[in-house]
Parts: C-alpha cells; structure tokens; sequence
C-alpha cells in the first residue's frame, strides 16, 4: 500500500481531458475514485465538488468535433484515492 501523504491534494475541480485548465498530470499518476450520492462511479470526466456536479461522455452522440458530448449530473460528489 502506498504513502497518501505522498500523494497531492485532490483539488475542488478536476477534468481528466488534458487541453482542460483543470486538468493536472500528477494526480492522474495515482488512482482516484469518484463517488456521487454515496454510488461510484468509473467513467467521470470531469468533476466540481463544490458546485456538486460531475460529467460523463454520452455513449452515441457527438459534439461537430466529433468528440462525445457531456452529460451533466447533480448530487453530492466524493473524490478519493483507491
């Protein structure tokens, strides 16, 4: 088992998209879970926990970019280290 104090703060917001301003390298070097109203979830792209949302890439449809659209959802958000 590793050392958390090793490991970063998990900051309020995180994106796991690199081009985001929210995203931040050195955290995605250690495995963070993501729990909204007390469910885990493992396909989080995005999360705020202060405003209490997280966003989720839609299965079918895509943005003109042809990137998958986000879709939004509300409740209490937990982030963690596994």
């Amino acid at each position: 088992m590793t050392d958390s104090s090793s490991k970063p703060t998990l900051p309020d917001r995180l994106s796991g998209n690199p081009k985001s301003p929210h995203h931040i390298k050195e955290i995605f070097e250690h495995e963070i879970g993501i729990k909204i109203d007390g469910k885990e979830r493992n396909d989080v792209e995005e999360y705020c926990i202060s405003e209490g949302w997280i966003k989720v890439a839609s299965a079918k449809a895509l943005d003109r970019r042809g990137q998958p659209l986000m879709l939004t959802h509300k409740g209490k958000v937990e982030a963690f280290y596994k």
